[in-house]
């Protein structure tokens, strides 16, 4: 064992003594470089300078001295500048692992917010979901994975039509079914995230079709290209709900509350809208085609540009509604009730298509306080077979 030892410390000797002998040697070279820019360049510059002429001893010191002052000067700028490059260094490197940090950080984050998702308790699944969320707001680079998740949750979690045994069945009358933060919790915050974090999102279209979202909680909520085919949000919060170019194709909105959204460019063929509220809302260009609007309030709507073709506008509320431009072909309209507000196309007959003129309501009510998403109560239709 002594001898392992003596040889180690031998080793650690001679490499000490080399590493001083190093030194020592550097600082001479130093020493003696500084000697030759300090003592032998100035003077050789002044005679370079003066080229064999005569000058007096005191002018040629003033000179030599002066070159020295330039070479330090000269000097001290490289040192500053040296020393400014190699914070600069220092400070790129702290930032890069910095970086690396808080990616890993997030990451980690992540990654155990997913695995909270398929937890069998409720509080710890929205507790993934909201630090899912947390974690979209703060990385621009996972928002896109998150909408994602949040949209697949959705899907797997509410399928339309319902499947699982605690879910209310489709035709359960919708005064009997409770509003979705009740009935579940975690789907709705996961709606919210998704209707917050599409405002800034880079993809394109978001899937949540074929979706059972009876009386969800959308009111302002973000849903510009989203695809909501086939899916049921009857009676469903969606007051100043932005759903510009969405995809609604079949999807049933009865009683739905779309009041003052925006539905500009949105594809709603074949959708169910009866009794839905859609006073003051934007549906420009909307696509209506075969559309289910009987009891649809309309009241005061821009419909510019939109086509209903072979849409049912029974019994709908169209007083004020701005249609100068809409495409009404084989539109049905009887019993319909209009004013004189009403803006109609150019060679449109309102009389001969069965509308009812009636007086104008007046300015439209103040929107309340609280969603009225767990109170309200849908008569039955009147349209209803």
């Amino acid at each position: 064992m002594g001898e392992p030892d003596h040889h180690h410390r031998s080793w650690r000797e001679r490499s000490v003594g080399r590493r001083t002998v190093t030194v020592l040697l550097a600082g001479a070279m130093g020493l003696a470089v500084l000697g030759v820019l300090f003592v032998v360049v100035p003077g050789a510059v002044v005679d370079h300078d003066l080229a064999g002429g005569a000058v007096a001893p005191q002018d040629r010191l003033k000179a030599v001295n002066d070159v020295r002052t330039t070479l330090l000067q000269v000097a001290g700028g490289s040192v500053v500048l040296f020393g400014a490059y190699a914070t600069w260094r220092q400070l790129r490197v702290s930032q890069d692992g910095l970086r690396a940090t808080q990616e890993g950080y997030v990451t980690d984050r992540f990654s155990r917010a997913v695995d909270q998702l398929g937890s069998d308790k409720l509080d710890v699944r929205v507790g993934g979901l909201h630090a899912l969320w947390r974690v979209a707001e703060q990385s621009a680079r996972d928002r896109e994975a998150v909408i994602s998740i949040q949209a697949a949750y959705l899907r797997t979690h509410l399928p339309w039509p319902p499947t699982g045994p605690e879910a209310p069945s489709a035709d359960i009358p919708i005064n009997d079914i409770a509003p979705l933060e009740a009935r579940a919790a975690d789907s709705q915050v996961a709606l919210t995230g998704l209707g917050v974090l599409c405002q800034h999102r880079e993809q394109s279209w978001v899937n949540l079709s074929a979706t059972d979202l009876r009386r969800a909680d959308c009111d302002g909520l973000w849903l510009p290209e989203v695809n909501l085919d086939r899916s049921c949000m009857e009676a469903a919060g969606l007051y100043h709900a932005n759903l510009t170019q969405a995809s609604l194709v079949s999807v049933n909105l009865r009683h739905a509350d779309l009041k003052t959204a925006t539905l500009r460019r949105a594809r709603c063929a074949l959708a169910d809208l009866r009794g839905a509220r859609l006073t003051e809302a934007d549906v420009r260009d909307a696509d209506f085609t075969e559309a289910d609007l009987r009891e649809t309030n309309l009241r005061k709507a821009d419909a510019r540009g939109a086509l209903f073709h072979r849409a049912d506008l029974r019994l709908a509320d169209l007083r004020g509604t701005d249609l100068s431009t809409a495409d009404l072909d084989q539109a049905r309209l009887t019993d319909a009730r209009a004013s004189e507000l009403t803006r109609w196309p150019a060679d449109f007959d309102p009389t001969a298509a069965g509308v009812v003129t009636t007086e104008d309501p007046g300015p439209e009510p103040p929107p309340l306080l609280q969603p009225p998403g767990m109170t309200a109560q849908h008569p039955p239709l009147r349209s209803m077979p």
